[in-house]
């Protein structure tokens, strides 16, 4: 009897949400549009970086440099005079500027150790860090092959053979696509219960749900159990349709065995969102509190920067933390082809972790009600 109430509890809280025009679309973006953003426009990677350059020398050595710089890291370049350097700067036109002064080519001839210019534009921070380490190398190694009257094929005393493995391409949108989906399943997740709990107890619906024969238990386990269903139901179908489909972002492990540990991450982190809301008392302050919870949360987890960076204190105490456990799952299956042998302490961790919370979660629900 009580499996059915909660059923039908849960059923209400679906009917509401799909009332709910704002949380349906902060759902469908998620996991649609903010995913394949983060897949394709990464900060980190150096793609179609705007340069321009003003070839002084005009030598065969200046125009082999020239010809160096091509997509996908850097767009064609554009040839532009001395005066018109700064101005495309100051207009945000070019992310680099090099400048190749004259008699270059003579003064590498002869031996010595001639200048080049190069004007980043350091307001594209990441670009600009990552784009003035390319041109230096593409540069120097244009003028060494040239001096040399042809290509090297020197063999060094160690020859070091790299075999990038998961993701041999060293392509980013695999890894942004990825990472997008674990952090919105956490984020959904306590969005979507704090939201639905505290606009039940700002419309008075929490007390007319009282005054029938339901417990605070059967009320709480509905919202749990339907917004985590929303939020698996939304991340299958982007690892299936946006990653799989459109991104052809091959996934290595099992999909069903990612979203069984979804399951049991969504288990605690619904939890979570009914503490925040019992802590809260408008849509305001829940708002505020979720900004103070989620970073912490989504930064430290071990999802954009390894743990093993972090100060060992950080390290143990995010330990207590379910996202640490799902993002070591979740890359383990998704990037690496894991199976239950290897995730299954993860797994294990996210069941206690889940109880714990969902424990304190139900005994701050009862208290707020009284």
């Amino acid at each position: 009897m009580r499996g059915l109430t909660i059923l039908h509890l849960g059923v209400k809280e679906l009917r509401g949400l799909w009332r709910d025009p704002m949380m349906l679309v902060l759902v469908l973006y998620a996991f649609t549009f903010a995913v394949y953003t983060a897949a394709t426009a990464m900060p980190e990677t150096l793609s179609r970086a705007p340069i321009a350059i003003v070839d002084e020398d005009r030598s065969p050595l200046s125009t082999r440099i020239i010809g160096a710089f091509y997509p996908p890291y850097f767009t064609p370049p554009v040839l532009i005079d001395p005066q018109e350097m700064d101005a495309r700067m100051d207009a945000g036109l070019d992310t680099f500027a090099l400048d190749i002064p004259p008699d270059f080519q003579r003064d590498v001839l002869a031996g010595r150790s001639p200048t080049i210019q190069l004007n980043v534009d350091a307001t594209r921070m990441s670009q600009a860090f990552t784009g003035n380490g390319y041109i230096q190398s593409i540069v120097s190694s244009e003028v060494s092959e040239f001096a040399e009257h042809y290509r090297s094929l020197t063999a060094p005393t160690v020859d070091l053979a790299l075999r990038a493995r998961f993701n041999p391409g060293l392509n980013q949108s695999w890894f942004g696509a990825i990472v997008e989906i674990i952090d919105n399943i956490t984020m959904l997740a306590i969005v979507l219960t704090g939201t639905a709990l505290i606009r039940e107890r700002e419309h008075g619906t929490v007390e007319h749900l009282l005054v029938m024969p339901i417990t605070p238990f059967e009320i709480m386990t509905a919202k749990v159990w339907s917004m985590a269903l929303v939020v698996l139901a939304a991340s299958a179908f982007s690892l299936v349709v946006v990653v799989q489909g459109l991104l052809q972002v091959p996934i290595h492990g099992s999909i069903g065995l990612f979203l069984a540990g979804a399951a049991l991450h969504l288990f605690a982190t619904t939890a979570l969102g009914i503490v925040l809301a019992t802590l809260a008392g408008s849509m305001p302050q829940f708002a505020l509190l979720l900004m103070l919870v989620l970073l912490p949360l989504q930064i430290l987890s071990g999802g954009v920067t390894p743990r093993e960076s972090m100060p060992e204190f950080v390290q143990t105490v995010m330990l207590a933390a379910p996202n640490t456990h799902f993002v070591q799952m979740a890359q383990a299956i998704l990037f690496r082809g894991a199976g239950f042998s290897v995730v299954w302490p993860q797994l294990l961790a996210l069941v206690g972790i889940g109880t714990l919370f969902f424990a304190f979660a139900l005994a701050r629900f009862r208290q707020s009600l009284r």
